[in-house]
């Protein structure tokens, strides 16, 4: 393979238009290498944004769980006095 490359060039040396044939491989190398690296970009800010959602949903439910236990289920309270209310007093401080 490097041989065929390399008869390539002696070919494109001979005609004169060496210059154009490593002006159009260096083109085409930077658009690869820039291609490639557009590509890594998106994916990386696409995986972040990913986790971040992650993070907020699991924020937010463990927030949530944490009023659910928090709360008080009514059915499950226990009267605490028990019996009648202590009786009113006639109005005068003692």
């Amino acid at each position: 393979m490097l041989t065929f490359i390399f008869v390539l060039l002696l070919l494109a040396a001979i005609f004169g238009v060496l210059g154009a044939v490593l002006k159009i491989a260096l083109i085409l190398a930077l658009s690869a290498v820039l291609a490639i690296a557009v590509l890594l970009w998106a994916g990386w800010w696409w995986f972040r944004r990913r986790v971040h959602a992650f993070e907020r949903e699991w924020a937010r439910q463990s927030e949530q769980e944490a009023r659910h236990r928090r709360a008080v289920d009514i059915r499950r309270v226990q009267d605490e006095g028990g019996g009648d209310p202590p009786p009113l007093g006639d109005g005068t401080r003692a």
